[in-house]
């Protein structure tokens, strides 16, 4: 996790998208992923100064309460931090659009098998745990807040330091971290998951705000008709992004 081994934010943005798949990137129906992805120990870029305190947004989460809401700004503000470049995962609304996925199709696991039997399996075979990911985020929120306040003088995650932050999120994905009653890689799989999935996703499910992830990278977005620039190869499009809902600014 060396600053000197990360590439820039925009690349590793460009980077992600390819790891969202496309019905999350233009739709965000993310209910048929039945696994957090596999991560390496470089998952998430060099920090900022983002630190997650506020949301852009009057919104009021339906499933996580106060201290779970606390901890998945925190957490989003690391993975994606606001610079320079464009904003970062609170700006972007990605806490509301993880807590509006709880009450779906994918944080109850609606569209997958989970009956038993509930084995050790290896992950290139994916998620095999009992939980869906409601309950995983809820048990895992949790089980790291309680270590935090036993490693960092009973503090919880939300209010440790930016550089404790990232070195907790930095052993959850590895694993080292080890969680009670919870895989701590699992937690951490399907927070940055949903994380770039929020901040990719159409503005209509509450992430990516004003479609200002897309501007960055130039993303058209869903625009239905594309006939006026078949004969413009390497022309720049300069049209702002649409989404589900409608033009974005």
């Amino acid at each position: 996790m060396s600053e000197a081994s990360h590439p820039d934010r925009r690349g590793f943005l460009r980077r992600s998208i390819a790891i969202v798949p496309a019905a999350a990137a233009l739709t965000a129906s993310i209910g048929s992923a039945q696994s957090p992805p596999a991560s390496s120990p470089s998952s998430f870029p060099p920090g900022g100064s983002s630190q997650g305190s506020s949301s852009p947004s009057n919104y009021s989460p339906v499933y996580f309460n106060a201290s779970e809401w606390a901890f998945v700004k925190a957490a989003v503000a690391r993975l994606i931090p606001s610079d320079d470049t464009g904003p970062g995962a609170i700006e972007a609304g990605v806490p509301e659009f993880i807590d509006r996925q709880m009450e779906g199709a994918f944080g109850h696991a609606s569209t997958w098998y989970t009956q038993g039997p509930f084995l050790e399996a290896s992950p290139l075979l994916g998620y095999q745990g009992k939980m869906v990911p409601r309950e995983v985020y809820r048990a895992g929120i949790a089980a790291t807040d309680a270590r935090c306040r036993k490693q960092y003088a009973d503090k919880g995650f939300a209010q440790l330091s930016a550089a404790q932050q990232d070195e907790v999120l930095k052993g959850l994905e590895a694993g080292s971290f080890a969680l009670e009653g919870v895989g701590a890689t699992d937690f951490f799989g399907y927070l940055l998951q949903n994380t770039k999935e929020g901040y990719f996703s159409d503005p209509i499910h509450g992430g990516n705000k004003n479609a200002e992830a897309w501007k960055m990278i130039g993303f058209p977005g869903a625009r239905a008709d594309f006939a006026d620039w078949v004969d413009k190869p390497g022309a720049r499009y300069n049209l702002p992004p649409v989404s589900i809902a409608g033009p974005q600014g």
